[in-house]
């Protein structure tokens, strides 16, 4: 592929121009079918979700407005005024339906201070979230006008308003944010402005392109908001990792003194390599996303392979094809201070890195038993992990209006802040006894005393469908509110509205939705990291013949997980440095941040063990005993993957910034990760291992001999022991003292 894109310079580079421009026109022109509701919730939630669908019935968006004063009660004519105000204002948007008085509803607090005045907005989501800002507008007005009432709107729109709009504010943040650190640290890493702009330029094209096939294709696997972040956050990120790993080579092969075409040769066949095997890897760990039987994951899932793959596209052919064009010229635009550090050769590694290795290689039994328990100690408060569906209060910064809003009428009126809601599929809706059931399923659902009333019944009977709406007793998210739902699932329920034949009558909400979201992840964990681990081994088997390389990979790969998660339940459940990122301790992990992030975690932490390892086996291939391969290995890939490194944190870490929990969760998990991964890992407990391994590295029983050799097709040129190990060979264990040879 590297050899095509050479002789065919013009045809690769506007060959991916065409296709860059036309996936993103036609994408833009189908536009992106999304994720339903009936799609996204698994369980009774999801079926709730299909007989509304398929009924023709969408749920109103119900708001509240809460009117509350600390001197005067609900029977105060001042108060009474005030809320005839609110329901003038709501009523005169022309926006608002079934606007109800707290006077009819008897909606007023135990200590007649609060009352709320509620209304919906009619219409699907998007109606809703179109109309709810002019309803905001005139609430504010009336607050505006008599600041001794507090008079503030919440509900399900308004919430979903907050959502959307700070989710795009986020994402823009993240965009503006995220290129410019790229290209800084590129610069630094190149000391050339060309050099760090082709990294950026190709992986920004691949997001762009990446972008519109998954509109393009969303007709047949819906997308969503979500899918979007993620395609961004990981596209940037393994877009620039792979062009960086292509683009270091070809230069090191030039600096050795190489003609253009063989150093492009050389980097095709060896970084080339590695990209292809990393991207094929990261694509088949997020497959495993599809295990969950959630559509939001399967869209993330999806967004990222196809951002995945296209990077890689570009990576092996309008990369070679730029550098064939560019020869010297990618040095152009060199910052002198810069560009004079990046003289020396990458086979000395850093000062650093050489200072830390030297001892390693020299001790390794001690080096992986320190890196070793170092990790265990970042994984050890994983085991006090707890995972919940955060509340509405957990997920938002501290100090919201709408989350002060939302306590302030919890405090008020304790109790679920909304109820289950029982969607009721008959024959005959209006028959005798699906109404005496539906009779005694209130009066039974009240007898349990882990619900309460008002109880709402909604009879649709052009469709033979009714909902029945019943607050739950606890805070919606806790373990009262669960054991409501399953008193109301298994008892109520089935002894009352099922009893009629012909009956269907799933539980949804707010409460539900969280329950059985929870129990399709729990039950989807095993399935997933199964899937992930044995597809990884095998991949890493095959790409290196080796076994000792393939459980290596997995095992370590598995401590850098166990690490985010450590350091992830004491930062977010715990609070131990929360402020620190302008959070606090919620008291549990969002639940699908840890699957998410060993999915992801499992595919990006590829991208360095296979670059490193396949450093390791060329030079040993070339003869190189193996602590000397691995020497030679870590010290000629320790600048590219510091530097890629360095990218990876920083564009994960400005995820960790932004507002929602969620997003800080997966920003800080994914950047403590790729971290220790490649510090710890790739520069301690790498070296160690294989170093203590010795020749058993490459190991592979002969029962294996059939899988295929996907090593290089041709050889390359050979690397000297001098070149290749710049340390007195006693620091190796070689068992002599020998004196460095300079060549």
């Amino acid at each position: 592929m590297g050899a095509w894109s050479a002789r065919h310079r013009k045809t690769a580079v506007f060959g991916w121009l065409l296709f860059v421009v036309l996936a993103a026109f036609l994408g833009g022109a189908h536009g992106g079918t999304k994720v339903t509701e009936a799609e996204s919730m698994p369980g009774q939630v999801a079926q709730a979700a299909r007989i509304l669908d398929q009924a023709g019935l969408s749920r109103p968006a119900g708001e509240t407005v809460l009117i509350q004063s600390a001197t005067t009660t609900a029977d105060d004519p001042a108060f009474k005024a005030t809320v005839a105000k609110v329901v003038t204002a709501v009523q005169g948007t022309g926006k608002a339906n079934d606007v109800r008085s707290p006077y009819d509803t008897k909606a007023v607090s135990a200590d007649r201070h609060s009352a709320l005045v509620q209304f919906d907005l009619p219409g699907d989501k998007d109606s809703a979230l179109a109309n709810v800002p002019t309803v905001l507008d005139a609430v504010a007005a009336v607050q505006k006008g008599d600041t001794s009432y507090t008079v503030e709107e919440f509900g399900e729109a308004s919430s979903n308003k907050w959502f959307a709009d700070q989710f795009k504010n986020d994402f823009a943040s993240a965009e503006w944010t995220a290129v410019p650190l790229a290209l800084g640290i590129l610069l630094i890493a190149f000391g050339a402005v060309v050099a760090a702009v082709l990294p950026v330029g190709l992986a920004l094209t691949a997001f762009i392109a990446a972008g519109g096939l998954v509109a393009l294709s969303s007709g047949f696997l819906h997308t969503s908001d979500d899918a979007s972040s993620v395609m961004l956050l990981v596209g940037l990120a393994v877009g620039v990792d792979y062009c960086l790993f292509y683009l270091r080579r070809e230069r090191e092969e030039r600096a050795a003194g190489r003609d253009a075409a063989t150093a492009l040769k050389v980097a095709a066949a060896t970084s080339g390599r590695a990209v292809l095997v990393s991207g094929v890897t990261v694509v088949v760990a997020m497959a495993g996303m599809f295990f969950t039987g959630i559509a939001d994951f399967q869209a993330m899932s999806y967004a990222t392979i196809v951002v995945v793959i296209t990077a890689v596209l570009g990576s092996l052919t309008v990369l070679p094809a730029l550098l064939s064009m560019l020869g010297d010229k990618v040095d152009k635009g060199r910052v002198p201070f810069l560009h004079k550090l990046k003289q020396q050769d990458p086979a000395d590694g850093s000062r650093i890195w050489n200072a830390v290795l030297a001892p390693v290689l020299r001790r390794p039994l001690a080096a992986t038993l320190l890196a070793g328990g170092l990790l265990l100690a970042l994984a050890a408060p994983m085991l006090t992990m707890h995972t919940a569906n955060l509340t509405f209060q957990q997920s938002l910064p501290k100090g919201n209006a709408l989350v002060k809003t939302s306590q302030r009428i919890e405090a008020a009126f304790p109790g679920s802040p909304s109820p289950a809601t029982v969607v009721v599929k008959a024959t005959d809706i209006t028959s005798p006894a699906m109404q005496q059931a539906i009779a005694d399923f209130q009066t039974r659902a009240l007898a349990t005393g882990k619900m309460h009333g008002p109880v709402q019944v909604t009879t649709h009977q052009a469709q033979n469908v009714a909902t029945i709406d019943i607050p739950l007793n606890g805070s919606g998210n806790d373990a009262t509110s669960t054991a409501a739902l399953e008193a109301l699932r298994n008892d109520v329920v089935p002894a009352t509205l099922l009893k009629v034949p012909g009956t269907q009558a799933p539980v949804t909400g707010s409460t539900a939705g969280s329950h059985d979201f929870n129990q399709q992840m729990t039950s989807s964990m095993l399935p997933v990291f199964g899937f992930v681990v044995a597809f990884a081994f095998l991949l890493m088997l095959a790409s290196f013949r080796s076994l000792g390389i393939a459980v290596t990979a997995v095992v370590l790969n598995l401590l850098s997980v166990g690490a985010a998660y450590g350091v992830l339940t004491l930062v977010f459940q715990h609070g131990v440095g929360a402020s620190l990122l302008g959070t606090s301790g919620v008291g549990a992990v969002e639940t699908w941040v840890p699957l998410f992030l060993f999915v992801i975690l499992f595919g990006l932490s590829m991208d360095y063990h296979v670059f490193v390892v396949s450093r390791i086996k060329e030079a040993h291939d070339r003869g190189l005993p193996t602590r000397a391969a691995v020497a030679h290995g870590i010290r000629s890939t320790a600048g590219v993957v510091t530097s890629a490194a360095i990218i990876m944190v920083a564009v994960f870490a400005v995820f960790g910034t932004l507002s929602m929990q969620s997003m800080k969760q997966m920003g800080v998990g994914l950047a403590v990760a790729v971290l220790v991964d490649a510090t710890v890992i790739r520069g301690v407990l790498l070296p160690a291992v294989m170093s203590l391994l010795g020749e058993r590295n490459w190991y592979l029983p002969s029962w294996l001999n059939w899988l295929p050799d996907l090593s290089h097709s041709e050889p390359l040129p050979p690397v000297t022991p001098a070149a290749a190990e710049p340390a007195p060979l006693t620091d190796l264990g070689s068992g002599a003292r020998h004196r460095r040879v300079e060549v």
